[in-house]
């Protein structure tokens, strides 16, 4: 195996280096004094390449919405609809933590290589369907490769730039993302009707390829760049992934996501379904802590991470933050539609204060800790601005001025953006090198998970809340009804036939639905900015020196550099 610290810039010896061999132990060999990085023009068009792929990860996860009608009305397939995502975040899901171990015991571009290949045979799959049965494949083809690629390119940025000015380039990437998730409905829009629905699976395809083609030919530091996969190998590196931890925690996963899919959609909450679904997931979960800690340091969640505090405190910020960006996305273009009266098109539009002050942050943000050190800050400010923000929205009706709501929507993005990349930066600056990717993979998978959970909490309050207020200042509207038109501008309008005096009582009954998510979204802002405390005062400019200093070895895979 060869050190952490080859890069394009450098050479490095052809000659093989000695190995040695054991179920437990890797490769040491002799290592250049400190790390090594990718910098200047390379460095960029890496980068680069990193954010096409993530803008295509969150564009996959909003460009349906406004596809589905299209699909749904081609295959007759109305009853499918909550697979075409469903099935996508569900494979996504159960593999995520295996991915961390993956990167940690092989090399690092070759596994991104492969998810990256997945997802793209996932939405070749899902473009080509002439069945609604294969495009649910394809989508699950698509979340399999996509459960590897956001922390892959997390743990490559990482390996590839000092820790100060990884908050820059993980800034850029992150941005991109949302510029994806943003334009998502709306590229999906303009693809269905002018092309076909069949193009937001194909867009994938020569995006991807490009990104792919870059990252190929720039070599990335890797820790475990010389391996040759042998059956030796695999033999030795099977152990290392407790692939048991998986086949118990995959299905814990997926019973739960199913029982929250299913709950008060195709079966009552109280069915016998969605209650063996939410037992089973439970039962396994147990089953899987036991496991993990049976295993030690070896499980697929090493305990150590949830026994260190500054990694505890980054998971509950990454929870915390992930129900503010997760549920406020997915409940802001309600308030524009529902009760402002906006087409789906235009409350993309209207979304873009928002989204403008998110990206604005995370690229300031980013360049804030890269100069200065400090990412702690930004955490703290992530949280306050977000709970300002939704606040303030909580007060929005329909007949909120444009100014202000603009001002509202502008300051609860710019919270989400300062902060969607510190519990990720905390977390490399204060655990071993070996524990990153396992760490990265963690914090995605727990962020992704919280939302999936707490948007179904926010419906509920939504739902339930709007049925009291109907009854209250629309009584001649049946709640029923109301919950059965969704929240489309014409289908609200629909349930008042013209009666202006009504449709007022009904838009303050949805706004005041609303409100209640909003107040949700404050109370996980407020625990954003009191768990941030926790993530450690440190200054990540004098980490990467104190990681240049002495000579040393650098220990391939689960072994960490020895300080001379």
């Amino acid at each position: 195996m060869t050190t952490a610290t080859e890069t394009a810039t450098h050479n490095v010896d052809p000659t093989p280096p000695s190995t040695t061999t054991a179920k437990d132990e890797l490769t040491v060999v002799n290592a250049p004094k400190g790390p090594q990085y990718i910098t200047g023009a390379k460095m960029w068009f890496l980068n680069m390449s990193l954010s096409l792929i993530c803008f295509l990860i969150l564009l996959d996860l909003s460009i349906l919405s406004t596809a589905i009608p299209k699909i749904t009305g081609q295959f007759h397939s109305l009853p499918d609809v909550g697979w075409y995502s469903g099935a996508y975040q569900l494979a996504n899901a159960a593999l995520q933590p295996l991915t961390g171990k993956l990167y940690t015991h092989l090399r690092t571009k070759d596994i991104f290589l492969t998810h990256l290949f997945l997802f793209e045979i996932g939405s070749l799959l899902s473009g080509l369907a002439r069945t609604s049965a294969m495009l649910i494949i394809g989508r699950a083809v698509s979340g399999l490769g996509g459960a590897g690629l956001m922390n892959g390119a997390m743990t490559i940025i990482a390996a590839a730039s000092p820790l100060d000015k990884r908050a820059l380039y993980t800034g850029v990437l992150l941005g991109f993302g949302q510029i994806g998730l943003v334009t998502g409905p709306l590229i999906g829009g303009a693809l269905t009707e002018h092309v076909s629905w069949r193009w937001c699976f194909y867009i994938n395809l020569p995006i991807g390829g490009l990104a792919a083609v870059v990252i190929w030919f720039v070599s990335v530091p890797d820790g475990n760049a010389g391996i040759v996969y042998t059956v030796r190998l695999f033999r030795e590196i099977i152990p290392l992934l407790d692939l048991p931890g998986f086949v118990i925690f995959a299905p814990a996963c997926i019973m739960l996501l199913l029982a929250l899919q299913f709950g008060g959609v195709s079966h009552p909450w109280e069915s016998a379904t969605v209650v063996g679904l939410f037992v089973g997931a439970g039962v396994a979960a147990f089953g899987f802590i036991l496991w993990e800690m049976r295993v030690g340091e070896k499980a697929m969640i090493p305990g150590v991470l949830l026994r260190h505090r500054i990694m505890l405190a980054s998971v509950a910020h990454t929870i915390a933050l992930g129900v503010v960006v997760i549920v406020g996305s997915l409940w802001m273009p309600v308030y524009f539609q529902a009760v402002k009266g906006a087409s789906p098109t235009e409350s993309g539009v209207d979304t873009l204060p928002s989204v403008l002050g998110q990206v604005v942050l995370i690229i300031v943000s980013g360049v804030a800790v890269s100069k200065l050190g400090y990412y702690l800050p930004w955490a703290t400010t992530a949280g306050l601005l977000s709970a300002i923000g939704a606040g303030l929205m909580s007060t929005m009706t329909s007949t909120t001025p444009t100014a202000k709501w603009v001002g509202y929507t502008l300051i609860f993005g710019a919270g989400r953006g300062a902060g969607m990349q510190m519990s990720m930066l905390a977390s490399q600056a204060s655990l071993p090198p070996r524990l990153i990717p396992v760490a990265l993979a963690f914090l995605i998978f727990v962020q992704n998970l919280a939302g999936a959970i707490f948007n179904i909490v926010a419906n509920t309050v939504f739902t339930q809340t709007l049925v009291k207020k109907l009854a209250v200042y629309a009584p001649s509207v049946s709640p029923k009804a109301a919950l059965d038109a969704g929240a489309s501008a014409g289908d609200v309008r629909a349930l008042v036939r013209g009666d202006e005096r009504v449709l007022e009582g009904v838009l303050r009954a949805y706004s005041e639905a609303l409100r209640g998510v909003w107040l949700m979204i404050v109370g996980f802002g407020c625990v954003c900015f009191l768990v941030s405390f926790g993530m450690g005062w440190i200054d990540v400019r004098k980490k990467e020196e104190e990681k240049k200093g002495g000579d040393g070895v650098v220990v391939s895979g689960m072994h960490e550099k020895e300080e001379a």
